[in-house]
């Protein structure tokens, strides 16, 4: 028995030491595994537990003029963070925070709800705090236990001028546009992104890079102290822009619109610089700086008037007979066509069962192409279109540009209409057109639509004899070319004559844009456009020619009239200015 009992134990003995000598491989396998294989992984998680990674705001680029001048800048301002786990009693946190900053207890919760993405991730309380605001509160910060505040740039308009609808506006991300974005990694909730103009067109290029700072965190999440061996990374502030528009022609063509609704733009036609642009109404560039208040939101958003939209390249209008050039092109193009021969205007015109009028109901007489034009006799050009097809006018009218988009370099450009063959069919049923459409449209009346913008690039065109750069304006231009337009030389020749006689001519409709300055030329067309929702639209298209240097404009007034009487003064006053801001300040520099 003591011998059986004395095997057994040694059996044991052995059992259990080979057990033993298992475990420690087993344990050294594991600590191999841990320490060695995958250290990097178990690291990173430690680091996690240990480090917290705060991400810094960079600040946007700056947007300026042609000459340097900073149109949007930014502001320091303050943003006030509080880390959930870190919040002894979150209720009375909040009363003295409301106590101290005047901020209703019910925005800092609604705010905390917002931004709450962890127990230890900073959550945002209020922005826009003011430097007096965080004076006092430093006060009570040793009663604020998990709450801190952090530096954040914001838009600032420092300049003279308002330029709405160009430089744009920003809005804070938040969870909605973030999963709208192409790059959401980019962003994280409270950043600010670019949203319309200027400020959206060059995001990738305003917005900068996220800087980082890394706190060590005792078990608790508490921040103790900053980590040595994570240095911080520095945010990498935005690209500055540098605009086309000179700051002095902006200025002044604001205050020519005041109180006006329309579109005024100044530009070089031969390289496609916008100097100024102007869409009324329009809205405080600084209305969307920090925090906009509701009832402040709505009153743009459901305003009539429509101060939030861009009408420079987003509004359609017919243009009237500021388009008559193209049909001067088309007349002459055909060498059959006399543009000395005398057709009658008795004031109207009946085509088959419909009479069409021309704008002086007196009539204009026995008129040529010069006249016609000069006087913007509209039974001039019933009489001589008619004989082309609907399509090879409008094939003429998408040469010089109607009918696509500029490439303008800011966002939502339309493309306004062109009626065809084709799209009157559609519209109205097959044959569902008449001649009477021709009519209508070589006179710019009828299904026609337009842009400003494209009205702009149109009489860069025909400034530049079909030479023009697209309209741009930001520098440099690296994508907009103008369409390849080629008339003969005397075609391009009859047309600016013509144009001229609009304007320095005594019967000339454009006769009221005339700076009356020696050694200035000018040349325009007026345009009276009809309107099916309400009074007529009132154009003035032109160039000054002044020492060698070309300078455009394109004036809208909506519902205002007459072109002649109504836009061609405020192109006077255009060149004007021009004139007073290149003798005076010489501020337009060519670039």
């Amino acid at each position: 028995m003591l011998k059986a009992d004395n095997i057994a134990s040694v059996r044991q003995y052995f059992l259990a030491v080979g057990i033993t000598i298992c475990l420690i491989f087993i344990l050294i396998a594991r600590f191999f595994q841990l320490q060695i294989l995958d250290y990097d992984q178990y690291s990173k998680k430690a680091n996690t537990n240990r480090i917290r990674k705060v991400t810094t705001s960079a600040p946007r680029g700056l947007i300026l003029d042609r000459n340097g001048q900073i149109l949007v800048d930014n502001l320091p301002t303050y943003i006030l963070n509080a880390v959930p786990g870190e919040l002894p009693n979150k209720e009375e946190t909040f009363a003295l925070i409301s106590k101290t900053l005047g901020v209703k207890p019910s925005s800092l919760l609604k705010n905390y709800k917002k931004y709450y993405r962890g127990r230890f991730i900073p959550a945002r309380l209020a922005k826009d705090l003011t430097f007096s605001q965080i004076s006092r509160l430093e006060e009570n910060i040793l009663n604020l236990e998990g709450v801190y505040y952090q530096q954040f740039p914001e838009r600032y308009f420092p300049s003279k001028v308002r330029a709405s609808h160009i430089l744009g506006y920003v809005k804070e991300v938040d969870k909605d546009i973030r999963q709208s974005l192409n790059n959401p990694a980019d962003y994280e909730f409270g950043d600010i992104i670019g949203w319309s103009g200027l400020e959206k067109s060059y995001e990738q290029y305003l917005k900068g890079s996220h800087g980082i700072q890394f706190y060590q965190v005792d078990a608790f999440g508490r921040e103790v102290g900053y980590v040595d061996d994570f240095p911080p990374l520095d945010p990498e502030p935005g690209k500055n822009i540098i605009t086309t528009i000179d700051i002095n022609i902006q200025y002044s063509l604001e205050n020519l619109m005041d109180g006006k609704r329309g579109v005024v733009i100044v530009g070089i036609p031969e390289t496609g610089e916008i100097l100024g642009v102007v869409s009324k109404p329009d809205f405080s560039p600084d209305l969307f700086t920090g925090r906009i208040r509701e009832q402040d939101w709505n009153n743009v958003l459901y305003d009539p008037n429509k101060p939030l939209v861009n009408r420079f390249n987003q509004g359609l209008y017919p243009p009237g007979s500021i388009v008559k050039m193209i049909t001067e092109a088309i007349l002459l193009d055909n060498q059959d066509f006399d543009p000395h021969a005398l057709l009658k205007c008795d004031g109207s015109y009946q085509y088959g069962d419909r009479v069409f009028g021309c704008w002086y109901i007196h009539g204009h007489g026995n008129v040529d192409l010069t006249s016609a034009i000069t006087q913007s006799c509209d039974i001039y050009f019933y009489k001589t279109i008619q004989y082309y097809a609907l399509d090879k006018l409008a094939n003429y009218f998408r040469l010089f540009g109607f009918g696509d988009v500029t490439g303008i370099d800011i966002e939502r450009e339309y493309k306004g209409t062109i009626p065809t063959t084709k799209y009157m069919n559609e519209r109205y049923g097959r044959s569902g057109w008449s001649k009477g459409a021709l009519l209508n449209f070589c006179i710019g009346q009828g299904e026609i639509l337009v842009t400003p913008i494209q009205v702009f690039n149109y009489i860069n065109i025909l400034a530049t004899r079909g030479e023009a750069n697209g309209p741009y304006l930001v520098f440099p231009n690296q994508k907009n070319d103008s369409k390849d337009l080629t008339l003969d030389s005397e075609v391009w020749d009859r047309i600016v004559f013509d144009m001229k006689q609009v304007v320095m001519h005594a019967n000339g409709t454009g006769k009221n844009a005339d700076p009356l300055v020696g050694g200035v030329d000018v040349f325009g067309k007026t345009g009276t456009a009809e309107n099916p929702h309400g009074d007529d639209h009132a154009w003035f298209i032109g160039w000054m020619n002044y020492e060698g240097q070309k300078f455009s404009t394109v004036i809208l007034l909506e519902n205002a009239g007459s072109g002649g009487a109504v836009a061609a003064p405020i192109a006077k006053k255009v060149f004007n200015n021009i004139l007073f801001d290149l003798k005076n300040t010489n501020s337009i520099s060519m670039k």
